[in-house]
């Protein structure tokens, strides 16, 4: 019987560099699914979610061309930690399907589920190991304002406010790569790769 490909999951808060983490794994050739990129295609594609959604938060959840209209949806879930969760509720099933369809098109010695909520939606439990990427909060702040800069100070803060804490993230977490400029990154992710496959 052949091993079992372990999946493992890349999480961490809004900035704390998850992309880049994942960006070096895909170099060394591992695939990488992206939920948070999938979770937008899903609501924008994925026709009886669409219909939830409108059903949710009114028909202005989406515009003309049956897109996703994001600003409007912000403004329904901002600092509206129950209209979030019923959106996340849609939401996160579905991808968790995607995923599990996703993992079967590979046969590769690991993959890696990179998502910011893999905590706060339970994702995480059906994996087999958990990563977390820390920054501190001020820097991750810094980079979101540089990165998006239609968002405001206030809704940066709200997002990180949204996430599960750095103590809990570090609690589940199996290995924690530090991405805070006091560290190099890329040395961090060769030693946890040279592990898993070994695993």
């Amino acid at each position: 019987m052949p091993p079992r490909m372990l999946q493992i999951g890349v999480t961490g808060g809004i900035g704390s560099g998850k992309s880049l983490v994942c960006q070096i794994f895909k170099h060394l050739g591992i695939p990488v699914y992206d939920a948070d990129y999938w979770a937008r295609w899903l609501l924008s594609n994925n026709s009886a979610l669409i219909t939830a959604v409108k059903e949710t938060f009114g028909e202005h959840a989406y515009d003309q061309q049956n897109q996703i209209d994001r600003q409007f949806m912000a403004e329904q879930v901002f600092n509206q930690s129950e209209q979030l969760n019923k959106l996340n509720q849609l939401v996160h099933p579905l991808v968790g399907l995607d995923y599990q369809k996703w993992v079967g098109q590979y046969d590769a010695l690991y993959v890696i589920k990179e998502a910011a909520l893999l905590i706060e939606s339970g994702g995480y439990k059906s994996l087999d190991k958990l990563i977390t990427i820390y920054a501190p909060e001020n820097m991750r702040i810094k980079r979101v304002a540089q990165r998006d800069p239609h968002r405001s100070l206030d809704q940066i803060k709200a997002i990180i406010s949204n996430q599960t804490t750095e103590e809990n993230r570090q609690e589940l977490a199996d290995y924690v790569i530090k991405n805070d400029e006091n560290e190099l990154v890329i040395p961090q992710v060769l030693l946890l790769h040279q592990m898993f496959l070994k695993m």
